[in-house]
C-alpha cells in the first residue's frame, strides 16, 4: 500500500495548527469571562494542545521543505536503468518548475519549463503515483519513434553504440548506447524484437515521457502524454542506494544526474 506522506503531513499541519488557535480563543473568552486573563494563564493545557504546540512547528517545516523546495525518492523499477537502479534514492528539485501548492495543486509561481533530457518526476494520467523518466518531447515538438530510434522535429538524435551484454535474470542480449539530446549524453537499453512505430505532436502543457530501459519502461509510448500540471519536480541526484530485501543502505552511487554514471 502506497503511502501519501504529503496528503498526511497537510492534514497533520492543519489539524494542530486547528487544534492551538481553538485552545486560544477558548483561553481569551475564558479569561473574558473571569475579568482577568490570569484565570488564563493559571488554566491546565490539555495533553492534545501541548502535543499540537510541541509538533505543529517541526510539521510545518517538513510540509514547507518537502511541498515546495525538495523531496526525496526512491526508485521502485527498472524503467530508468542504468541511469538509476532500482532502490536509488533520489533527490527531486520541487522548485526547478515553478513552485506548486501540495496536495491541493496549482501553481504558484513560474520559475522554467522542463527541457529535452531531463530527468523528470510527475503523475502520469493512469496512475495518481509518482513515475520518473526523461523528457524526451516538449510543447510543439514533434516526434517519431521508429525501429527504437527517436527522431525530434525531424532530426535523429545521435547515438554511439557501448557495448552488448546478456541480461541475467531474461537471458535476452541487451545493447547499450549513448543517447544525445539537447547536448545531454547519457545511457540507454535497447534489446532485439519488434515494437511499433510512433509518432506524437506535443501540445501545449504537454510532455512526452520516455524511460532510458526503452524495452522494460512502461511510459509515454503506453499511457500517453504527461500533463504540466500533473509535475512534481526534477530529479538532480542520487543521494543513497537500497536494494530491495534485507541489506544496507549505502552511498557509493551518490552523483549529481548531471554527471555520467559509472
Amino acid at each position: 500500500m502506497d503511502i501519501d506522506l504529503p496528503y498526511i503531513l497537510f492534514w497533520a499541519v492543519l489539524v494542530s495548527g486547528a487544534i492551538i488557535v481553538c485552545h486560544k480563543l477558548w483561553a481569551l473568552l475564558g479569561s473574558g469571562r473571569a475579568g482577568s486573563e490570569q484565570s488564563a494563564e493559571d488554566a491546565s493545557v490539555p495533553a492534545v494542545v501541548e502535543f499540537a504546540q510541541s509538533f505543529f512547528p517541526v510539521l510545518l517545516l517538513v510540509f514547507v521543505l518537502r511541498g515546495f523546495v525538495a523531496e526525496p525518492y526512491q526508485i521502485p523499477s527498472e524503467s530508468m536503468v542504468p541511469t538509476l537502479q532500482v532502490g536509488d534514492f533520489i533527490l527531486v528539485n520541487k522548485y526547478a518548475y515553478g513552485l506548486r501548492f501540495p496536495v491541493l495543486g496549482g501553481k504558484i509561481l513560474d520559475v522554467d519549463d522542463p527541457e529535452r533530457g531531463d530527468v523528470m518526476v510527475f503523475v502520469p494520467p493512469h496512475d495518481p503515483r509518482y513515475f520518473i523518466k526523461r523528457v524526451m518531447g516538449i510543447p510543439g515538438d514533434r516526434v517519431r519513434y521508429v525501429n527504437k530510434t527517436l527522431f525530434v522535429n525531424g532530426k535523429r538524435l545521435q547515438y554511439e553504440f557501448v557495448r552488448e551484454f546478456t541480461d541475467p535474470g531474461l537471458r535476452l542480449q541487451v545493447q547499450e548506447y549513448t543517447e544525445e539530446i539537447n547536448g545531454k549524453r547519457y545511457p540507454i537499453y535497447k534489446s532485439a524484437g519488434y515494437e511499433r512505430a510512433q509518432e506524437w505532436t506535443i501540445g501545449p502543457g504537454q510532455y512526452l515521457m520516455i524511460g532510458d530501459n526503452r524495452d522494460r519502461s512502461a511510459d509515454s509510448r503506453t499511457w500517453g502524454l504527461a500533463s504540466a500540471d500533473n509535475i512534481v519536480g526534477k530529479a538532480v541526484a542520487i543521494w543513497a542506494n537500497k536494494p530491495p530485501g534485507w541489506h544496507w543502505p549505502s552511498f557509493q552511487r551518490n552523483r549529481w544526474l548531471s554527471e555520467a554514471p559509472d
